[in-house]
């Protein structure tokens, strides 16, 4: 039996960060992939900006030690303005009112991530990907229908955006996939490898 981690970067990162309120240290994770889950190889797929060494520098060194790293340039695309409608304070005159709603970065690595588990895993072994997305639900019952077992980690942890509405990183697709294939699929929350894997400062 071997092991292989798979890490989408862009979405550990922001579940790490806008969820979980800390900061990934990619050497820490890596380390703690190797030496406590005897991985075989760990892959990592990050969005880096033209022209920004600084993380660069820090998947080169994750080269360096030993990690498989398919690094991808961010694709930055503008947002739909949003258009409302306001009645002036003074005299009543209805006026239009555009919203800037900024730019996304996108980065999306979904492809090369499937290729490398499919080239890798084979039956009998076991995945680890670092993942809420719920693209990948399809892909997994694959995994699972070959003999593979396969952890996801992630947070399910839900977000407040409003007095009545929330929202989670965690896709209901692999919810249910999870539900399916009881002991199959383990669910990890990343928030429990906090300690392990945060950098010390930001």
């Amino acid at each position: 039996m071997k092991r292989y981690a798979f890490i989408d970067v862009q979405n550990t990162e922001t579940t790490t960060l806008k969820v979980l309120k800390f900061a990934l240290d990619h050497e820490k994770l890596f380390s703690y992939l190797k030496d406590k889950w005897n991985c075989e190889k760990v892959f990592f797929y990050p969005g880096i900006q033209y022209g920004d060494e600084a993380r660069g520098e820090i998947f080169s060194k994750l080269t360096e030690l030993g990690a498989i790293v398919r690094p991808k340039y961010f694709f930055v695309y503008k947002n739909s303005d949003k258009f409302v409608n306001l009645n002036c304070p003074k005299c009543n005159t209805e006026i239009t009112h555009k919203i800037d709603t900024g730019h996304t970065w996108k980065c999306n690595c979904d492809v090369e991530m499937t290729m490398d588990i499919l080239n890798n895993a084979q039956s009998g072994d076991e995945v680890i990907m670092f993942s809420g997305d719920g693209d990948f639900a399809f892909l997994i019952e694959h995994l699972i229908e070959k003999g593979i077992k396969v952890y996801i980690v992630s947070s399910a942890k839900k977000i407040k955006f409003g007095p009545r509405y929330a929202t989670s990183r965690f896709a209901t697709k692999l919810r249910n996939l999870i539900a399916k294939y009881s002991g199959k699929i383990i669910y990890l929350d990343i928030d429990d490898w906090k300690m392990r894997i945060k950098q010390e400062t930001i």
